[in-house]
């Protein structure tokens, strides 16, 4: 992790102070930022490639509205088979670069049956059923403490401002508790039943270990999903990954003017 945050830091005039992670078939907004900056993750020390469609693969630094911005134009998985260190490592190198907040966002299945394809759905809360953290083994004490607390995972001051922007620009954004899995089969639809029971509203296979490394560095988290298909058993249809990576450009005028509006009031 130190040899990527030297070689960034060599490579940045001015240290970013927000982060945003862009999920599947999402990355459009990458393509927005001001006197940008590029790096391949190829190109940078340790930094886990992105097998995932719909992701890109590289790193792009530079501004929005004078906020200096750093973009993480497709994450790592655990179900590529990546390690949960190399899961987190981009959000790490962020924090360590001085980032204070990080915009998550991800293409999720719909379990709420207020949602409809398409719609865009503030992260109020998680429940992490991958089966691991990225905080086993011994703590790094330059990283956060051993036992982080996590009841404001999702920042509500900054829940508040996404609400606001979205109203201003013309439509509302329901919360909801996102349900991340292990993956890469979608879930059965005796899966879904379950994760409604305990009070899941959306389910994915990324975030969850991002949001947890992030807080425990006392980094600010917001998280947007698109909700890119309804959960198995819902419609009667199967789901497939065209069908997120569509959703998601369909929806991309929508989401690319919130984190317009939305970013800089979140580095102020």
């Amino acid at each position: 992790m130190k040899q990527a945050v030297d070689f960034l830091k060599d490579r940045l005039n001015t240290p970013p102070a927000v982060g945003v992670v862009l999920g599947s078939g999402l990355g459009a907004f990458a393509n927005h930022v001001e006197n940008p900056v590029v790096f391949p993750y190829e190109k940078i020390p340790g930094w886990p490639q992105s097998t995932a469609v719909g992701h890109a693969g590289k790193l792009v630094c530079g501004a929005l509205a004078s906020t200096p911005l750093i973009v993480m134009s497709g994450r790592a998985h655990l179900y590529e088979g990546h390690s949960i260190d190399k899961a987190v490592f981009g959000v790490r190198v962020m924090g360590k670069l001085g980032v204070k907040a990080i915009v998550f966002t991800n293409a999720a299945g719909g379990i709420n049956l207020s949602y409809g394809q398409g719609s865009l759905v503030l992260i109020s809360d998680h429940l992490n059923l991958q089966g691991t953290s990225p905080l086993i083994g011994p703590n790094d004490d330059s990283l956060g403490p051993r036992f982080p607390d996590m009841s404001d995972a999702y920042d509500a001051e900054f829940r508040v401002k996404a609400k606001e922007t979205a109203r201003s620009l013309g439509f509302e954004l329901p919360e909801g508790v996102y349900a991340g899995l292990l993956g890469p089969s979608y879930e059965t639809p005796a899966e879904i039943r379950f994760l409604r029971v305990i009070g899941a509203d959306l389910v994915g296979m990324s975030t969850v270990p991002e949001v947890i490394a992030a807080r425990h560095m006392g980094i600010r988290c917001l998280a947007i999903s698109c909700v890119t298909n309804m959960a198995a058993g819902i419609l009667p249809q199967k789901i497939n990954h065209e069908e997120v990576l569509e959703t998601g450009a369909r929806v991309r005028d929508r989401l690319l003017a919130l984190l317009h509006a939305l970013v800089p009031r979140l580095g102020a």
